[in-house]
């Protein structure tokens, strides 16, 4: 069911920040910049399919069609809303980059 206007918005907004804060925190925890994006379409994999992650590793020919199959009937909106969450995490990477290079050390 695809979102109305409002939703879509706040939606966005909400994992873009979601995304942001956790990156920021593991950014800061792990001292690894781009954790959260390296670990975002993990994120986003069981989000979108309804399959075990150890079932791709041992029923490989049966869970990628159907993982395939979830993203192209994913709607439009769901799909920004995915967007704005790998924006959120990659905007995590970077503010730690400019507060390391600034001279700021976290933990």
């Amino acid at each position: 069911m695809p979102l109305t206007i409002p939703t879509l918005i706040i939606s966005m907004l909400l994992f873009m920040v979601l995304f942001f804060g956790i990156g920021f925190l593991l950014n800061m925890l792990l001292r690894m910049t781009w954790i959260m994006a390296i670990i975002y379409p993990i994120v986003v994999i069981t989000i979108v399919d309804d399959v075990q992650f150890f079932q791709y590793f041992a029923e490989p020919g049966v869970t990628f069609p159907k993982l395939a199959d979830s993203f192209v009937l994913l709607h439009f909106s769901d799909i920004i809303v995915l967007i704005f969450g790998l924006l959120g995490a990659i905007l995590s990477g970077v503010a730690i980059k400019m507060l390391r290079v600034r001279g700021y050390q976290m933990f």
